[in-house]
């Protein structure tokens, strides 16, 4: 029997809106990492996770990851992904 297709919506607080699917996997989070690496310039990191525990256990990857390559700050976010029929 096929898995039942989904379409899955982020929005963050700051209005960026991020779509995933169709997909039959069973997200529940989306997480964001904005680097300030210096300069004016950043970089995103993004992913989604199959619970909030999960998504949230980014954080300490992202401590290291931040000394490790010398960011000025980093914003990190996570929010419930809602879901749509494919």
């Amino acid at each position: 029997m096929a898995k039942r297709m989904r379409i899955l919506t982020a929005t963050m607080a700051d209005g960026y809106v991020k779509t995933i699917g169709p997909t039959p996997a069973p997200f529940t989070h989306y997480w964001r990492i904005v680097a300030h690496l210096g300069g004016g310039r950043t970089e995103v990191f993004w992913g989604h996770a199959k619970s909030l525990r999960e998504a949230n256990g980014k954080r300490v990857a992202t401590e290291q990851a931040a000394k490790q390559r010398g960011w000025e700050r980093y914003d990190f976010e996570v929010v419930a992904l809602e879901e749509a029929p494919a």
